[in-house]
C-alpha cells in the first residue's frame, strides 16, 4: 500500500484514488471504507462509485460538482477512514459440481500442478475467497485468497462461449462467469446458481466486501437445486464470516 494515496485526474469528469499497486485485504478495507463514506454524505453531483482491486473511482457531474471541491471532500474523508465501522461480511455457500462436461478442465489444473482432481476440489472448497469487485461482466466477481497449489495459466486458446455459472481458475484466481460468455479461464465446475438475474429483486447475487465459499454437490444436487430456483424454493445459504476456517451454515 501507498504511504500516501494518490490522486489522479481521470477524464473531464472523473477522479481515481490509488491505494496501492497490490492486492491486499488492508486496501480493500479503505477502499470500501471511503465507498461507504461517499455513499453516506449523499454529496450533490457523484455520478457513481467503482472500486477496483486497489483504487477506487469516482464519477461525477462538473456542472454540478466542481473538481477542486470533490478533491477537497475526498481527502478529508480520508483522514477519517479508519474511525469508519464496515458492516460485518457475509459468506455466501456457491454449491459447485466439478469436473465432467460442467468443468472439462479440472484435469488440466489437477496435471499442472501434479495432484489429484480430488485434491484440487478439497483445495478450492476449503477457503472463503473476499469478493474485492465485481466487472467484467455484470456481477462477475473479482475474489482473492485462492491457495497456489491450484494456480494454472489460462487456455492458450479462449473459448467463445462458455455457460453462464461456470467456475474457473486463471493464474492466481478463480471466478465465477454470471452468463454466457467467451473467456480463457480454465473451468473446473458450474453452480446453478445465477449470479446475475435482471428479473430478480437483487440482480446482482454478490456484493463487494462479502466472501464465497465454493461447496462440492453431485449432479443430483445440481439438478434439483436448479428445480427449486426455477419454482423460487431455493435458500441461499449465508452466515456471518468468522475467522479461521469455512463455516457452512444456513440462512
Amino acid at each position: 500500500m501507498y504511504e500516501k494515496t494518490k490522486y489522479l485526474v481521470s477524464g473531464d469528469s472523473a477522479i481515481t484514488m490509488e491505494f496501492g499497486n497490490s492486492i491486499t485485504d488492508q486496501i480493500n478495507r479503505k477502499i470500501r471504507a471511503v465507498s461507504l463514506s461517499l455513499e453516506k454524505s449523499n454529496t450533490e453531483g457523484i455520478v457513481e462509485i467503482v472500486p477496483t482491486y486497489r483504487s477506487l473511482m469516482i464519477h461525477y457531474d462538473p456542472l454540478v460538482l466542481k473538481y477542486e471541491e470533490l478533491l477537497e471532500k475526498l481527502k478529508e474523508l480520508e483522514k477519517n477512514i479508519d474511525n469508519i465501522e464496515l458492516p460485518a461480511p457475509e459468506v455466501i455457500e456457491i454449491p459447485t459440481l466439478y469436473g465432467g462436461e460442467y468443468g472439462p478442465d479440472i484435469e488440466n489444473v489437477a496435471t499442472h500442478n501434479n495432484i489429484s482432481v480430488e485434491e484440487v476440489i478439497k483445495i478450492h472448497t476449503s477457503q472463503e475467497y473476499l469478493i474485492y469487485m465485481l466487472g467484467f461482466t455484470p456481477g462477475f466477481p473479482y475474489l482473492g485468497g485462492m491457495d497456489k497449489k491450484i494456480a494454472t495459466p489460462r487456455l492458450q486458446s479462449p473459448r467463445t462461449k462458455i455457460p453462464g455459472g461456470s467456475v474457473g481458475i486463471a493464474g492466481e484466481q478463480t471466478g465465477i462467469y454470471p452468463i454466457d460468455s467467451p473467456g480463457g479461464w480454465q473451468l473446473i465446475g458450474r453452480t446453478p446458481l445465477e449470479l446475475f438475474a435482471p428479473n430478480r429483486e437483487d440482480a446482482i447475487l454478490l456484493k463487494a466486501g462479502n466472501y464465497i465459499s465454493f461447496k462440492s454437490i453431485t449432479e443430483d444436487e445440481y439438478l434439483k437445486i436448479q428445480e427449486e430456483l426455477e419454482k423460487g424454493t431455493y435458500k441461499y445459504k449465508r452466515y456471518p464470516k468468522q475467522d479461521g476456517g469455512v463455516n457452512h451454515g444456513e440462512n
